[in-house]
């Protein structure tokens, strides 16, 4: 994890990488649990046998909002922002699921960022890029363009 001392830091850091996540398994349990969370039980998610059969991966894949949600909690593991009085997710610009998840595969993080500016009202806006590696795979399991806005402590 890297730390940066304050929201301006990232003024200058603008095409840069800020860093890669852990890797995290998406086993059936937490497809399931996903499943169970959203009344998502589409066949793909959760029928194991089925999906050996029928899926090209021969295993059941995870939601791609599985995959999206885990967006914020491995970006948190890539950087600390100090002097923070609050950050909000202020939304995605877009969201491409480009490969297929199959369960027992690992995903991380990988995120840079692509602009920063200082708003009227203190905040900084980021532009982040993430890349949402597949293990084992030249294709990434999604791009995420997400946006943020980070308020200094005063």
């Amino acid at each position: 994890m890297t730390s940066f001392a304050h929201p301006d830091v990232f003024l200058d850091l603008v095409g840069q990488e800020l860093g890669v996540s852990d890797w995290v398994l998406i086993d059936q349990a937490r497809i399931d649990a996903f499943a169970d969370a959203t009344n998502d039980h589409q066949w793909v998610h959760v029928d194991v046998e089925r999906a050996a059969r029928e899926m090209p991966t021969g295993s059941t894949i995870a939601h791609g909002f599985l995959v999206l949600s885990l967006l914020a909690p491995l970006s948190y593991e890539i950087l600390e922002v100090e002097n923070v009085a609050h950050e909000l997710n202020y939304g995605l610009d877009k969201v491409r699921f480009t490969a297929m998840v199959p369960a027992g595969s690992r995903i991380r993080l990988r995120q840079s960022l692509v602009r920063a500016e200082k708003r009227d009202d203190g905040a900084v806006f980021l532009e982040l890029l993430g890349t949402m590696e597949l293990e084992g795979s030249e294709r990434p399991a999604a791009i995420i363009e997400n946006l943020r806005l980070v308020y200094a402590r005063s």
